[in-house]
């Protein structure tokens, strides 16, 4: 029995590295060698979450938490979009610069060559609710553009990307996806440290 949640945890375990590698399907990112600075963009166009589209989604929960609670519903869907500026995209920037990261990332830098979109195509939200937990995850695209022309230089997918808070207090959305996010920068710059600029 013992050594059958062994080979179950080992399992998982591989499961969840493999599904957080980087996988570049066109162009390089070599071209970020000799830049200190990188324009980032977030996008969640065509977003799917769960087995849902986005919007079909929102609807549901707007319709169950209004049921539960009037104006409630409003409430998450203001929440559900404001997350991205709020808590998403700085969780990314943070983790991104982080250990003397070899290139800055920042929203809306100007002098920068180039543009890395971070689009967003899947989200599971997951769920904490004390006797139950499942982490959030995210699939993201990178999207390496040339700022002047928007010429695309390299496209990469990360998928299934976990997001959950050390010692289980993650019981708001919000906190699991901004994990999903910190693990997506964290392991981006690891990939450009040991692929681009090692």
């Amino acid at each position: 029995m013992q050594r059958t949640l062994s080979l179950v945890l080992v399992a998982c375990l591989a499961t969840t590295a493999m599904a957080q590698k980087l996988l570049v399907k066109s162009g390089s990112f070599k071209d970020l060698k000799s830049e200190k600075e990188l324009d980032l963009e977030f996008t969640f166009d065509n977003m799917t979450v769960g087995k849902f589209a986005e919007a079909d989604y929102i609807a549901k929960k707007k319709t169950e938490y209004n049921d539960k609670e009037p104006g409630r519903g409003e409430k998450f869907e203001q929440s559900w979009i404001a997350d991205r500026e709020s808590r998403f995209a700085p969780k990314f920037e943070v983790l991104f610069n982080d250990d003397g990261s070899p290139i800055k990332g920042l929203r809306g830098t100007t002098g920068a060559k180039y543009t890395l979109v971070v689009h967003t195509t899947r989200t599971e939200p997951g769920w904490n609710i004390g006797i139950s937990k499942q982490p959030a995850y995210i699939d993201v695209e990178y999207i390496l553009k040339e700022k002047a022309t928007g010429t695309v230089v390299a496209n990469a997918v990360m998928l299934g990307i976990p997001g959950s808070q050390f010692g289980g207090y993650d019981y708001d959305t919000g906190t699991r996806l901004a994990e999903s996010y910190a693990k997506a920068a964290k392991e981006l710059r690891k990939w450009l440290v040991k692929n681009v600029f090692g």
